[in-house]
């Protein structure tokens, strides 16, 4: 087990010595209704992607998200602050020329590292009404922190802006994103990209606390000539179940990529746990 691994799952167990939950999982698309003042919501959770792509660096192979984990802090009624990352291990199954494959600088086939932090804060600006969908926002910055010598991050910071809408129809609950990210080229300076995010999910109660979910999510921006680099159009679908009792839910769920960048399939499987942890003066 690498030390930066042991360091990592020290910082969860402090993390997790509380108790746990999130709102999306096993999806992404965010849904514009927060967790609520005081709360924290905690998820952890392992995935796989079967043959998923890093262009940049040339690597193509299968990749273990574990743990991945997160912690969404309910600073108001209508607003929480958001905190994403995991524990990345790609086992490489072929290599190509690419831009940056020089700076790649580890043993063998498997490369790990702590994944880029993303910190969001997401606000709901209208609450729903019985004819009126929910509106929120969320703004979301990913940190640089996983080392272009492991091939699993750009070393670029990001930003994504997204207006977020949700509604709930008898049993059935739709949340759509729609929005722009900001995305640097780690192939050189003073260049960025600006391509539409997107998504839309659906949840349908099959009974009390079972859910089936499923959402189709991705970006796109047009090309002038080739995909550019760090900012390749992708899309995915999902599917899966999710179990809540009280403040603790499970889920599970499968997934294909449609984009450069997507893998052929994926699994996840995980858990939310929330909390009400302090008083908002």
């Amino acid at each position: 087990m690498s030390r930066e691994y042991r360091l990592f799952i020290g910082a969860l167990l402090v993390l997790f010595a509380q108790p746990a939950a999130a709102q999306q999982r096993p999806l992404v698309t965010e849904d514009p209704e927060t967790i609520g003042a005081g709360r924290i919501l905690l998820e952890g959770g392992i995935e796989y992607a079967h043959q998923i792509e890093f262009p940049v660096y040339g690597l193509t192979g299968n990749l273990w998200r574990l743990p991945s984990a997160g912690v969404s802090i309910g600073v108001s009624s209508i607003a929480e602050i958001q905190i994403d990352s995991g524990f990345s291990r790609l086992t490489v199954t072929r290599r190509e020329p690419a831009p940056l494959a020089f700076l790649l600088d580890f043993d063998g086939d498997d490369t790990s590292a702590i994944e880029d932090v993303v910190v969001a804060t997401k606000v709901r600006i209208v609450s729903e009404g019985t004819h009126r969908p929910a509106f929120g926002v969320r703004m979301a910055t990913k940190l640089p922190n996983a080392p272009n010598q492991s091939g699993l991050g750009t070393d670029v910071t990001d930003f994504a802006f997204a207006v977020l809408i949700g509604k709930t129809v008898r049993s059935v609950r739709i949340v759509g994103n729609i929005g722009v990210a900001i995305l640097g080229d780690p192939t050189q300076n003073a260049v960025q990209y600006d391509p539409t995010i997107f998504g839309v999910s659906l949840a349908h109660a099959l009974a009390p606390g079972v859910e089936i979910v499923g959402e189709f999510e991705g970006r796109w921006q047009a090309y002038k000539f080739t995909a550019q680099p760090g900012a390749e159009n992708r899309s995915a679908l999902r599917a899966g179940m999710r179990y809540t009792r009280g403040a603790v839910r499970v889920d599970a769920g499968v997934g294909t990529g449609f984009g450069a960048t997507e893998p052929q399939v994926s699994f996840s499987a995980g858990f939310t746990w929330v909390l009400d942890a302090f008083r908002v003066p």
